[in-house]
């Protein structure tokens, strides 16, 4: 931002309002329940296709083995599909930062650098600018899957939607009254929560949420490192499994796009240009000492990503570092937005602008392969006090309450990137907005069920293959 810009005239509340409330129209708020394919919708293994097409082509079949074990996981990998649906379609042109693939998976408990556990979005590969609602609408039909899943009747799948969609409402127009610091500033501590949630909970749901917040404080690096390392006669390093976990040498045998270990240590010189001095400086008492490819997630199987364990004092003082590829966002086609030099710029740059506390170790790097192909990566720590949610375990009312609280943090991360007060406004005080994307949830649900039985059949035809990892 320059002097100038800095300095000049910002709407004023009242107009940012209006400007809010105009968008309805671009798209009303009834219209956002809306989705409506039509004959020529294109086909959704095509999309799923060319994302592998750019991947490890040996870890493709375990992408799609585990997209296949339910319209959940499938949904999970399936984040291009759904901008292919919402990107040619009207929207507010309200812009925030978005997470790019908010369904409730990607919410759960971290850690900040103060060490206080916090409530907040974990999973920005697919971050860019664009219309807030992409969010919602994510966020929303993720809750009626998952109902679907625990075969929860279609009210109640309606009403998990809705309270996302309404708490999301809710949070948002009451940032729309705070001062802009106050905004940044504002976090969702997970003790705070559990207290506001327990007056809804029964005693097994206060038992279970008090269980995973202090498991969560029990997934440390020193937990990480007992459970991924041995201790060999060269000393610490990391434990094989492949084809899940693979040492650098047995990849580099394999594949030509591995990189040796001189130009992966690299990585490690380069990525910590991108850090401050301050860990810059703490990253220099590590050397590295071990690398091993790593397959993670459902949608993230076959980018490239490698685990690297450091070591300071000796062998009982790690650091596990997670260097994974950034690819271009899906949404990148619909949004015209800014173009980033490098996709682990972007992906860094976004969490830093709508996560509220960011991994002290996070930054990006670029590395060239021996196949002479250059990739971009980000590079994170690879676990500290994470808890994630598992909503095969929830009820209707505790799933609801986990709804309530993800769609109030989305707010939070939208608030601190886009204009409260116009979104706030375009939402209005009623309840037209959460009933219209409850709506869009179920439609866009049944796609989801369509699509994943398309896979299938591209399975059982031939004309993809899928892996089963038991």
């Amino acid at each position: 931002m320059t002097a100038e810009s800095a300095l000049s005239p910002t709407p004023t509340p009242a107009e940012r309002a209006e400007a809010g409330r105009n968008a309805r129209t671009r798209v009303s708020r009834a219209d956002q329940a809306r989705f409506d394919p039509g004959p020529g919708r294109f086909d959704p293994v095509d999309v799923i296709e060319r994302q592998s097409a750019t991947r490890v082509q040996d870890l493709v079949p375990i992408r799609y083995g585990r997209m296949l074990e339910s319209p959940f996981r499938f949904y999970r990998g399936a984040a291009a599909i759904m901008a292919a649906d919402l990107g040619p379609a009207p929207h507010s042109g309200l812009t925030v930062q978005l997470c790019g693939d908010a369904h409730l998976l990607n919410f759960r408990l971290l850690a900040s650098p103060e060490r206080r556990l916090v409530f907040d979005i974990n999973d920005f590969d697919e971050t860019l600018a664009g219309p807030f609602e992409w969010d919602v609408k994510r966020l929303a039909a993720s809750f009626v899957i998952a109902s679907r899943a625990n075969e929860f009747p279609a009210d109640v799948q309606k009403a998990t939607a809705r309270e996302a969609a309404r708490s999301y409402r809710e949070r948002m127009r009451e940032f729309a009254g705070m001062r802009t610091l106050d905004i940044w500033y504002a976090l969702d501590e997970a003790d705070q929560l559990r207290k506001l949630m327990a007056s809804e909970m029964d005693k097994e749901e206060r038992r279970r949420t008090a269980r995973a917040t202090a498991k969560a404080r029990s997934r440390t690096q020193m937990e990480a490192f007992e459970k991924l390392t041995r201790t060999t006669p060269e000393g610490r390093r990391i434990t094989p499994d492949p084809p899940l976990i693979t040492p650098l040498a047995d990849v580099a045998a394999d594949s030509p796009e591995a990189g040796t270990e001189k130009e992966l240590a690299a990585v490690v010189e380069s990525y910590a240009e991108t850090l401050s001095s301050e860990r810059r400086h703490l990253l220099s008492h590590f050397r590295m000492v071990d690398l091993a490819r790593k397959v993670v997630g459902v949608g993230s199987v076959g980018t490239r990503c490698w685990i690297m364990l450091l070591l300071g004092r000796d062998d009982e003082d790690p650091l596990l570092l997670q260097a994974k590829e950034a690819q271009t966002s899906v949404l990148a086609p619909y949004t015209g937005g800014e173009p980033y030099d490098n996709q682990g710029r972007r992906v860094v740059s976004g969490q830093r602008l709508i996560q509220t506390t960011s991994d002290i170790f996070l930054g990006w790097t670029h590395v060239t392969g021996l196949d002479g192909q250059g990739r971009d990566f980000y590079v994170r720590q690879l676990r500290d006090w994470k808890g994630i949610a598992r909503p095969e375990t929830m009820g209707p009312d505790m799933l609801r309450l986990f709804a309530q609280v993800c769609g109030a943090s989305l707010a939070r991360a939208h608030a601190r990137s886009g204009d409260p007060v116009a979104i706030a406004a375009y939402l209005g005080g009623g309840e037209r907005f959460e009933h219209a994307l409850a709506e869009f949830a179920q439609a866009y649900a049944d796609q989801n069920e369509r699509d994943f039985e398309a896979l299938g059949e591209a399975v059982r035809s031939g004309r993809v293959t899928a892996r089963t990892m038991l």
